[in-house]
């Protein structure tokens, strides 16, 4: 660690992880197709019960992504150790750069920022940074600024807010990077999958991506033949969910499709 530009004394500073394998670049592809509504439900009935993030709401409406977790950690200040009054001169040999250096593309980053309504987690800058170096979305339980300008970059943020502060003006610092994360309440990874949508954003644990891939699939599937029969007048207690009757008619139905010849 490098201790010559930490901007603490007492606890050197940034603190990085240990590495971690990416989410599996398969599973990411195939779970682009799953809502996030799915995944936390699937994940439910898997007995992962804590994988909604509570509190960040998408910036944009229509906002989508999917993709492996890159983690960033916020800590309250502390004086004698780390503070913001140096402004970016300081945070630019903190966590909150350096996180932005090891961005691949497809990258969700995930930022435990405890909820805070008084810390700009990100700005234009930092956002247009992660751009350029391929990052895919930003879920972070606290607030970013710079609004107006972020918006236009189009990446995909969820957030609890705006604020004109920036990142260590108030209560917190930027800490550690690629280590473990509690966002809106749910434990994130590093390499876990982020599923994240209109509903919000969901954590999905690395080694559980392909069974609910594999569940998912069957329920989006069979809830395409519901919303069809739904339209065509069908009573709403025999096909959502389905009964065994409706269930037997889905998977007609399902293996005409795939015999189907195609054109």
């Amino acid at each position: 660690m490098d201790t010559e530009n930490s901007p603490s004394a007492v606890w050197p500073l940034p603190v990085r992880g240990e590495p971690f394998e990416r989410a599996d670049a398969d599973h990411i592809r195939r779970m682009d197709a799953i809502s996030a509504a799915t995944a936390c439900a699937k994940l439910h009935s898997m007995g992962v019960t804590r994988t909604a993030v509570q509190g960040p709401t998408p910036l944009e409406t229509g906002s989508r992504v999917v993709g492996s977790a890159l983690t960033l950690q916020f800590m309250p200040q502390r004086e004698d150790v780390a503070s913001g009054l140096g402004q970016e001169y300081v945070e630019r040999d903190t966590a909150l750069w350096a996180v932005l250096e090891t961005v691949q593309p497809g990258d969700v980053l995930v930022v435990q920022a405890w909820g805070s309504a008084f810390t700009g987690c990100f700005g234009d800058m930092l956002v247009r940074y992660f751009k350029r170096r391929g990052g895919a979305g930003i879920v972070i339980d606290g607030r970013i600024r710079d609004a107006a300008r972020v918006r236009q970059l189009g990446v995909p943020i969820w957030c609890t807010g705006t604020t004109p502060h920036y990142a260590s003006q108030t209560d917190l610092f930027p800490w550690a990077y690629d280590v473990p994360v509690a966002a809106g309440g749910v434990l994130c990874l590093p390499g876990d999958v982020v599923v994240a949508d209109d509903d919000g954003a969901v954590i999905v644990p690395s080694g559980k991506a392909l069974e609910l891939i594999q569940d998912a699939e069957d329920h989006e599937d069979w809830e395409s033949f519901s919303r069809m029969r739904l339209e065509q007048g069908a009573r709403l207690s025999d096909y959502y969910p389905l009964s065994p009757n409706s269930r037997a008619e889905y998977e007609l139905w399902r293996d005409n499709r795939t015999k189907a010849p195609s054109r």
